[in-house]
């Protein structure tokens, strides 16, 4: 059966080793598309050359978000972070928009499959929920089977609402739901998925804290789904 988990991962004193190892993988994509790219003696269509320049600046902007989300993690004590009521029907959408170009590269899809009733406004930072479901969709991406969907929704349930990325894919690595189901207090490195990013987990977590949120995992028979619950504004939509 399916089982689901809340979790926290919090800083240790090998952050430093792990954001390194994390940002080792999307560097070393770059670099092989550019060799390739270079490479006189490897015939590339004009087609051929549109996508891996497309995959570069996908990989690309996915580092850079890395190295932003980090940034704000080391300021999330001193900075201020607004809160007010945020559509959640609108950043479910918004996520789909801004991934849909590193997904078709991929011959995969990222969908809105559904919005429950009761949770269009949650209480949040946008800029804060949108790199949490980001780094969700950037997981999903990478364990996700060709020819599946990434569905994204929204569940209610007694005042709080979770936002959900589920994929179609590889299960979480093992050392990863270990770690979730012991609570270790650490970031954790994916070795067996090296382009999935533990530490995108434990950035996602301090986000989803900051905003009175946490972040949970449901591993299913046939894949993952990460979440976020937020607590849900009691304000009226005028949406």
């Amino acid at each position: 059966m399916d089982n689901a988990e809340l979790f926290s991962l919090e800083p240790a004193n090998n952050n430093f080793f792990i954001a390194a190892h994390e940002m080792k993988a999307p560097l070393s994509i770059v670099r092989q598309l550019s060799l390739t790219l270079s490479n006189e003696n490897i015939p590339l269509s004009s087609s051929d050359r549109a996508r891996i320049l497309s995959q570069i600046s996908a990989t690309s902007e996915r580092a850079l978000r890395l190295v932003q989300d980090l940034t704000k993690v080391a300021s999330l004590e001193d900075a201020l972070f607004e809160m007010s009521p945020i559509s959640t029907r609108r950043v479910c959408k918004d996520i789909v928009r801004e991934m849909a170009d590193i997904y078709r590269i991929s011959r995969k899809q990222i969908v809105v499959k559904k919005i429950a009733k009761n949770t269009d406004l949650a209480y949040a930072n946008y800029d804060l929920l949108r790199s949490i479901l980001l780094n969700f969709s950037d997981n999903a991406l990478y364990s996700s089977h060709k020819k599946t969907k990434v569905e994204i929704s929204t569940y209610y349930n007694k005042g709080k609402i979770r936002i959900l990325v589920r994929d179609y894919g590889d299960e979480v690595p093992l050392n990863i739901w270990r770690a979730i189901k012991k609570e270790q207090n650490k970031p954790v490195k994916s070795g067996s998925r090296p382009e999935s990013s533990g530490l995108g987990l434990f950035i996602a977590q301090n986000f989803a804290n900051k905003m009175g949120g946490k972040i949970g995992l449901v591993r299913h028979r046939n894949g993952n789904t990460f979440f976020v619950e937020l607590n849900k504004s009691e304000q009226l939509s005028l949406i």
